[in-house]
């Protein structure tokens, strides 16, 4: 039996809370950042949930965390 790999890609953008969740940084941050409102990018720096749907999906790439 092979060993089982954690998929760097999902680790790079998940971290795990203590209530088994996950959270993850907002998206629409990166570029074209002019024409977005200062309120808008401080609340896009606050981290998200994921949800609850694709928590499954998540534990499974993420076997060790």
């Amino acid at each position: 039996m092979p060993k089982m790999k954690t998929n760097r890609g999902a680790a790079k953008r998940f971290r795990k809370n203590g209530s088994g969740g996950f959270k993850r940084a907002q998206s629409f941050r990166r570029h074209i950042l002019t024409k977005k409102s200062t309120k808008r990018k401080r609340h896009l720096r606050a981290p998200s949930q994921i949800a609850a749907c694709d928590v499954r999906m998540v534990k499974r790439m993420l076997p060790f965390i």
